[in-house]
């Protein structure tokens, strides 16, 4: 326990856990759905589209926020015209556009003079540089996704299981899917300042599917989600000051191993369990 208070006593660990937490609010709403419907190869894609916009902004001087968000909706709108305008599968299409707009990203940033220091930010974050300012607007982000979560359940989740249906109810899928895409967008711009753009994926795919293991309920999922989210950047930025480790790494790898672990112990107590309720084999 005294390491855990005496690794949160400095002010930017105290940012850094405020800036942290409220990305898990963010991505566990908006990667609950990205799990149940199978967005990940797309989310993961979004978040590395987002880097031509970023480095632009670090180039030229302005907000990353805004560059980021113009370049999600570039490559959501790509991904959609290539879908809609090609026979090729849309897994290609996305496969394609994540690596073209990582390489535009990676190319843009080599002409920033202090590449090796903006490309170390840009893809793996700087947790620890969370200022006041990134929290606000993180803050901003967080109300969005929750009142927008809250105010579109039902189509999110009638599109989610039956998109035909939804359709015949008057809920209009394609706009529930546009709206869907904007606010993972905006859940990977207000967490990329902590884990980078690299590393929002693990926590956008990682407690929401270690959620799903133990509950089928979606607010359930939501919540627990969050809990594990929590538990791995409180563990991870615990570990990251005391062993000197990368924070959004740390973090987002716990998150990951914390859906291993869980998945672990269920198929343990499922064993345990079947072996008990199976009857024994009397001798004749």
């Amino acid at each position: 326990m005294q390491l855990l208070v005496h690794a949160f006593e400095p002010a930017f660990m105290q940012r850094a856990l405020i800036g942290s937490l409220l990305a898990v609010v963010v991505t566990s709403l908006v990667g609950t759905w990205v799990v149940l419907r199978g967005l990940a190869f797309l989310g993961d894609a979004i978040a590395h589209g987002v880097i031509p916009g970023i480095a632009l902004a670090v180039l030229w001087g302005f907000s990353p926020i805004v560059g980021a968000l113009v370049a999600a909706a570039v490559m959501a709108g790509l991904v959609s015209l290539v879908s809609a305008r090609t026979v090729i599968r849309e897994d290609t299409g996305i496969g394609l556009l994540f690596v073209g707009m990582l390489s535009l990203g990676i190319v843009i940033v080599s002409k920033a003079r202090s590449f090796t220091t903006e490309v170390t930010s840009l893809l793996f974050g700087d947790v620890l540089g969370v200022t006041r300012s990134d929290i606000n607007g993180q803050f901003v982000a967080a109300v969005i996704v929750v009142v927008a979560t809250i105010g579109l359940y039902r189509p999110f989740m009638a599109l989610t299981f039956n998109a035909i249906k939804a359709q015949s109810l008057g809920m209009h899928p394609k706009a529930a899917h546009l709206a869907l895409m904007m606010l993972l967008a905006i859940s990977i711009v207000a967490s990329f300042q902590a884990v980078g753009t690299l590393l929002v994926f693990g926590l956008l795919v990682g407690p929401p599917a270690t959620a799903s293991l133990l509950t089928r309920r979606v607010p359930v999922m939501m919540i627990v989600s969050m809990l594990f989210g929590a538990l791995a950047v409180i563990a991870g930025l615990t570990i990251s000051f005391h062993a000197g480790t990368a924070g959004g790494a740390t973090m987002a790898g716990l998150s990951v191993a914390g859906f291993f672990a869980v998945l672990l112990v269920t198929e343990v107590v499922r064993y345990l369990s079947g072996r008990v309720s199976r009857p024994a084999v009397r001798n004749a």
